[in-house]
């Protein structure tokens, strides 16, 4: 039974995760919308830190279920990688001149 408990505990862990990373990609989405839109340089930033953030760890999850070594630590410094790639576009976005 508590076999069972944990596997829906971490399916909706999973659903979690998911619906974080189309939020974030909406976000991005709109970000790039601006951009076009107001041809603002540092809107392109905030599309491309959030779209890094939230969107690239996807495919490394996914290829994790190929790959094993990235389940582990190897998986981890990557997804985390990409998250401090994606935040120093935000902040240099923050930081750049319209």
């Amino acid at each position: 039974m508590t076999i069972e408990i944990l596997g829906t505990v971490g399916l909706l862990l999973q659903g979690y995760e998911l619906v974080g990373a189309a939020l974030g990609l909406f976000i991005a989405y709109l970000a790039f919308r601006g951009y076009r839109r107001n041809d603002s340089r540092p809107m392109l930033f905030f599309a491309i830190g959030f779209g890094i953030i939230l969107g690239l760890p996807l495919p490394v999850v996914a290829l994790s279920l190929l790959f094993p070594w990235l389940s582990g630590p190897g998986g981890q410094a990557i997804i985390q990688t990409f998250e401090l790639v994606g935040l120093l576009c935000i902040i240099y976005a923050l930081r750049m001149d319209p």
